[in-house]
């Protein structure tokens, strides 16, 4: 029976370019491999003559001679020297053929190559949201936390296997935890299914963990926080997250730590910010203050006479503590001119008094600002 022709195998004109032939190769041999077919012979036959042209085509010296010659250039009978084999296969089909299987058939034969994994896996991370106050992040303190997570089983000692017995070599792959499926002239490899990829199996399981080698307990750690810790600081405790799998290593603990917002201080950095208010009389005439400091103590600050609201006063050295330095951060006292409320008859009679004696001078800005609204109107009228 004569041979059909690669470029009709294809379906591509005997022109057609490097680029046309591929795609058309791509195309077919996704519509033909045998594992769309349930093990057809006339596709898995359809699915070699395709990867017989293909391989003849893609080579440009290959081509020339398959134009000239047809056929017979890879019988023998043209003295071009063979090498295609009696179904056109060139000794590098098989790499070629392997640098595509992934990109080809990936859809139904799995994106990734199975991973063999052992019988002991390491344990999942785990995380505990931990809230503290301000003081604590000031001072550090050691804290104790209960956390439930996953141990290792006391009676079988992580192996999941009853007391007395141990895990078998998987019998279907023989320990590897991968079996090998022929598939037309392709050997697929794929995770065992009886052992889940581990090569071993517990045929009599532990009572107490149900073969997993693990237990639930909730268990007490004691954890450092050091001092100057930021919102958002995480901390890991390793080997303190949960129990491998099987005796697997264990995974690691790690605490997020949350400040709660404080009753007087706004923190940025390593800096504090507390806004103080203070009476207009105080404001007026200058005084001192009383402030509190977040290592629990107390500071005088000096109001001078004339302060107005937003008018910030430093206290050097009095912030937070720079974590993993000897330096700290500032405390910055802001403070807020109070208008007095509720006022007596004598209170308002002394204010209106005041009033009558003010002028520019006691008050320079607002006498200013009504100076020049009044230059701004004139100006309009003219």
């Amino acid at each position: 029976m004569a041979k059909q022709c690669y470029y009709e195998v294809l379906g591509v004109a005997r022109g057609a370019n490097d680029v046309e032939i591929k795609s058309a190769f791509r195309r077919l041999a996704k519509e033909c491999h045998p594992d769309r077919h349930g093990g057809d012979e006339a596709a898995e036959e359809r699915f070699k003559i395709v990867n017989e042209a293909y391989e003849v085509l893609k080579d440009p010296q290959r081509r020339a001679a398959y134009d000239r010659f047809g056929h017979a250039a890879f019988d023998g009978r043209s003295g071009f020297g063979g090498g295609a084999g009696a179904h056109g296969f060139g000794a590098d089909f098989s790499e070629s053929m392997s640098a595509m299987f992934d990109d080809l058939f990936g859809e139904f034969m799995g994106a990734r190559r199975p991973r063999q994994r052992s019988g002991r896996e390491r344990g999942a991370d785990l995380r505990y949201n931990m809230h503290i106050s301000l003081a604590e992040a000031y001072e550090g303190r050691n804290a104790q936390i209960r956390v439930p997570t996953s141990v290792t089983c006391e009676v079988c000692s992580g192996t999941g296997a009853k007391p007395g017995t141990s895990p078998v070599t998987c019998r279907t792959c023989g320990g590897a935890g991968k079996v090998r499926a022929s598939q037309g002239f392709f050997t697929i490899e794929r995770t065992c299914p009886t052992c889940d990829g581990r090569g071993e199996v517990i045929e009599d399981p532990c009572t107490n963990c149900q073969g997993s080698g693990r237990v639930t307990r909730e268990r007490t750690l004691s954890v450092t926080i050091p001092e100057g810790v930021e919102d958002g600081t995480r901390i890991r405790l390793a080997g303190e997250g949960e129990a491998g799998l099987r005796g697997g290593p264990p995974g690691d603990l790690y605490i997020f730590l949350a400040i709660k917002p404080h009753e007087f201080f706004q923190r940025d950095g390593a800096d504090l910010f507390c806004r103080v208010p203070i009476a207009m009389t105080t404001a007026a005439l200058g005084g001192q203050i009383e402030v509190p400091t977040i290592d629990g103590g107390r500071s005088r600050v000096k109001i001078p006479e004339g302060s107005e609201s937003g008018k910030q006063f430093r206290l050097k050295g009095k912030g937070m503590p720079i974590l993993r330095s000897r330096q700290q951060g500032d405390l910055y006292i802001q403070v807020e001119v109070e208008t007095p409320k509720n006022l007596t008859r004598k209170q308002r009679d002394l204010l209106r008094e005041f009033e009558d004696m003010s002028n520019a001078e006691t008050s320079p800005e607002s006498a200013g600002f009504f100076a020049r609204v009044k230059e701004f109107f004139d100006g309009i009228g003219e």
